[in-house]
């Protein structure tokens, strides 16, 4: 039925189109997480209120995933999926003519919005587009290219900074990212298995009440928005501890420190081929235990120590993560987009609240008050994770018990 296979001309423009839409999503969504020092410093704001550039962006982010996902029911992938990076693009040049420090915010809060629209479609897009045997290759290139923009978002805008002013960064970025929108709008096929369909918000509101009933996915969406929560706040607030005494490191060494988040690509493929080996409570419990580890590493004073310790706590939070939202769709009987989709929310959402909260830890306690909160998010996230092990080994008992029963009876 004309599905994109691996080795087509046709299947490497699309995957190319989509780590593009993924790029410019992920770049422009981080943007502003190498940039607080610098907005303190301009707009004399605290430590957590500059976080509010980035949190407000994920928590508006986490909130309209789900309607996204819903509205390209009805609108199509590819047009949706267009308006979104445009918009993101626009915004970008915007910000660097904030006035104020509220109207920045007010436009990331307006950007975050827009961003919804790749995360919640692109991954329905290659699965309706994509033939089934290539559609791991084509998922993966599509996650390189969230983690390699968010990456490149973070590099590009530390040196700009460093070399010019965060302003002009900001226009480089948008600029850049809007000559990728036109790549993506002429390499991406048009949606050629894609039926149009009345929204049924009804339907929607009915799946997402009957997996929020479910403990086993609370602990996983609770895991999701401790994780994410702990690892923004380290990524925030390391550049207020690395741009200050002792180390006085420029900008541009700080925004390339974000190059560890490639470990993540490593950890999260090992971790799970680890789970198929040794399954994956032990997995998820050990990753969350290697994030601690990692946490812990940072705190002494020695700049070595301390980037160990960053790349560790990174391995660790990307192979958890990993595993985590694989046991989403394992867990979910039904409807496991829209499971996925709460996931998301989660991680989205952890990510606005605990990237702010640590900030209040960051100005009253420094460094040691920032670990600390990390330190009770991780202990919180595998508490949840033995509540998990917990409930699966409950539910296998009751199965169990339920064939016994049901064997004795046919004898």
């Amino acid at each position: 039925m004309n599905y994109l296979q691996k080795g087509t001309k046709e299947f490497t423009l699309a995957n190319l189109a989509l780590f593009a839409a993924g790029f410019i999503t992920f770049a422009n969504l981080y943007i502003t997480q190498p940039l607080f020092p610098q907005f303190t410093k301009t707009f004399g704001v605290s430590p957590a209120t500059a976080s509010l550039s980035l949190s407000l962006s994920t928590g508006v982010l986490s909130v309209t995933l789900i309607l996204f996902g819903s509205l390209s029911e009805a609108w199509g992938r590819k047009r949706l999926m267009t308006i979104s990076i445009f918009a993101a693009s626009i915004f970008t040049i915007l910000l660097a003519f904030a006035p104020t420090f509220e109207a920045l915010l007010l436009l990331r809060m307006l950007q975050g919005f827009v961003f919804a629209g790749v995360p919640a479609i692109a991954m329905a897009y290659l699965a309706e587009e994509v033939d089934p045997k290539s559609l791991g290759v084509a998922m993966g290139l599509y996650i390189s290219g969230n983690s390699i923009g968010g990456l490149s978002g973070r590099i590009i805008m530390g040196t700009m900074t460093d070399f010019f002013n965060w302003q002009i960064g900001m226009v480089f970025t948008g600029l850049l990212s809007l000559l990728i929108c036109l790549y993506f709008v002429w390499a991406l096929p048009a949606s050629k298995h894609f039926s149009p369909r009345k929204l049924e918000f009804k339907a929607l509101s009915k799946s997402l009440f009957h997996h929020i009933k479910d403990p086993g996915l609370l602990c996983l969406f609770g895991i999701s928005f401790t994780l994410m929560g702990g690892f923004v706040t380290l990524y925030n607030y390391i550049s207020y501890k690395l741009l200050g005494a002792p180390y006085h490191l420029s900008s541009t060494v700080v925004g390339w420190i974000f190059i560890v988040y490639l470990v993540g690509t490593f950890s999260s493929t090992w971790f799970g081929s680890l789970s198929d080996k040794f399954g994956r409570p032990k997995v998820l419990l050990t990753g969350i235990a290697i994030m601690f580890t990692g946490a812990l590493l940072t705190l002494p004073i020695n700049l070595v120590i301390k980037i160990a310790g960053i790349v560790i706590f990174t391995f660790g939070f990307f192979g958890s993560h990993s595993i985590a939202s694989g046991w989403v769709s394992f867990r979910a009987t039904k409807d496991r987009a829209q499971a996925s989709s709460l996931y998301l929310f989660a991680y989205y959402f952890g990510s606005s609240i605990g990237g702010t909260t640590g900030g209040f830890f960051w100005s009253r306690w420094g460094w040691n008050g920032v670990i600390a909160f990390i330190g009770a998010c991780l202990v919180t996230a595998f508490t949840l994770a033995v509540t998990l092990v917990l409930l699966n080994e409950k539910a296998k008992k009751r199965q169990n018990s339920f064939q016994l029963v049901k064997k004795e009876g046919f004898q």
